[in-house]
């Protein structure tokens, strides 16, 4: 399978979009991530050195809705199309985070629950599987944050999480605490 490698601009650093032939959404991750993301396309894709990566400039309907997301169209990126490859648990909970509603946020355990799993101790697992999600933004693992409200880590830095989610309106700048969603399940 051929894979284009794109820059993206946004207002949290540059960004790489790895889009397919079909141009659906590989992965996009953070320019300064770049070794998070070739690790990721090696894993799942079996693609990893910069030379199996096509350079080009990103489709129009891709870079269009990221910019439109940035300026404050919260709802932009909810159509793109993704095609991450990874384990099934990994596919459901990437499934799942696209599901939460902007300006809202779940946990860990609510998201293992809404998913079918009466263990506390899934929440972990729940956790790698949101850790290790090659989408940064389109598949909103930014959402997803501690039972306690704490903000816990984010691959791409607190920081960009904490932006992310005051831009989404789920968090007040620097002082108030998350929305939960109110999703059935969630």
């Amino acid at each position: 399978m051929k894979l284009f490698l794109s820059p993206l601009a946004s207002p949290l650093g540059d960004m790489l979009l790895v889009t397919d032939e079909r141009q659906q959404i590989r992965a996009l991750d953070f320019a300064d991530h770049r070794s998070r993301l070739h690790r990721g396309l090696r894993e799942h894709d079996g693609s990893a050195a910069p030379a199996d990566l096509t350079d080009g400039p990103a489709p129009a309907g891709i870079a269009n809705a990221v910019a439109r997301y940035f300026a404050g169209d919260l709802n932009a990126l909810d159509a793109l199309p993704t095609a991450t490859a990874g384990t099934d648990l990994q596919r459901r909970v990437w499934a799942a985070l696209r599901r939460i509603p902007v300006g809202s946020t779940t946990t860990y355990g609510k998201l293992a629950k809404a998913l079918g799993f009466d263990d506390p101790r899934a929440a972990i697992d729940i956790g790698a599987a949101n850790g290790a999600n090659p989408v940064a933004i389109v598949v909103p693992c930014h959402r997803v944050i501690a039972s306690n409200g704490e903000l816990k880590g984010y691959a791409w830095g607190v920081h960009r999480k904490r932006w992310l989610l005051e831009h989404e309106k789920a968090l007040a700048p620097k002082s108030g605490g998350p929305r939960n969603a109110t999703l059935p399940g969630f």
